[in-house]
């Protein structure tokens, strides 16, 4: 472990899991991020980033300087507990996954809550999907991935594409995904004073933010409740400390119950979605690396057909 790794963990459980547990309204945590993604955040020198649209959603599209391939695209969904974060606070790690296969990212926009509360996440997700694909764009070209609630999200847009029959990605990767929002995992009170960012408290605030109405088991924001059968392979990695610890491994362990090549790589003592560190955490690039090696190992990305 690098020596960065204490230090980052020191300062996000003395600033940022204090920022978000005192947090009244969403728009704080907005705010920070977006200070965040202007002194952390950096995309590969040369990186073009421009708004465009996926159908009815709007979309940020990112092209790394050492763009290769122009038929294969990363379809990425950020994170924030569906209630904070932007394609702009994400761009950079997309851009670094991007840049690592020589191919465009598009990241869209969707609904947040509370001013656009459930289901406006997962109906804009789906939306944003079926856009990209009206473009032109073979499903299996595409890499779909997330973290947190992206990955939620990422993960519910798999199981809704496999319970329709539709085409699939090639592939579907999470950070520290969200995939139960009844917040049952044991690692949820496990980890509580372990994790070093995520307060388990505020669960029931994003709750009561996202369905305003009540809640609803829906497999597009809860992807362990949904369908996985024919699913492409999946990867998802997650720290031992994190309160979603058991989201992550209950989801690899349904795909694979399903048929489904799942990879869980667990990661010892490192903070929730680490890999959006990438500018000062080695671990976050190693991961990175990795990720990008498993893409590569696919066999719709070996088909150059």
């Amino acid at each position: 472990m690098s020596p960065v790794r204490p230090l980052l963990n020191t300062w996000m459980r003395l600033v940022e899991k204090p920022r978000v547990r005192r947090a009244n309204h969403p728009a704080l945590l907005r705010r920070a991020l977006e200070r965040n993604r202007r002194i952390f955040f950096h995309p590969p020198r040369g990186t073009q980033q421009s708004w465009t649209r996926l159908g009815c959603i709007d979309a940020l599209e990112v092209v790394p300087p050492n763009l290769s391939d122009t038929r294969r695209v990363l379809f990425y969904i950020h994170g924030g507990g569906f209630t904070f974060g932007s394609p702009r606070t994400h761009a950079a790690l997309a851009a670094q996954l991007a840049h690592r296969l020589g191919i465009r990212a598009v990241l869209p926009r969707y609904g947040l809550a509370p001013e656009a509360p459930y289901p406006a996440a997962p109906d804009d997700i789906a939306a944003a999907w079926r856009g990209l694909i009206d473009q032109s764009t073979a499903p299996g070209d595409v890499i779909l991935g997330g973290d947190s609630a992206g990955g939620a999200l990422a993960f519910g847009l798999s199981s809704t594409l496999c319970t329709t029959g539709a085409a699939k990605p090639m592939a579907v990767f999470g950070f520290s995904p969200l995939t139960d929002l009844r917040y049952s995992g044991e690692s949820f009170a496990r980890n509580a004073k372990r994790d070093v960012f995520l307060p388990a408290q505020s669960a029931a605030k994003l709750t009561e933010l996202f369905f305003p109405d009540g809640f609803v088991e829906d497999a597009r924001v809860s992807p362990l409740a949904g369908d996985h059968t024919g699913a492409p392979p999946y990867w998802v990695t997650v720290g031992d400390t994190e309160i979603l610890l058991d989201d992550a491994r209950r989801l690899v362990a349904l795909a694979q119950d399903s048929g489904v090549e799942a990879t869980l790589v667990l990661r010892r003592d490192l903070p929730h979605v680490w890999p959006i560190m990438h500018a000062i955490l080695p671990e976050a690039r190693q991961t990175l690396d990795q990720l990008a090696g498993w893409i590569r190992q696919q066999p719709g990305w070996r088909d150059e057909s």
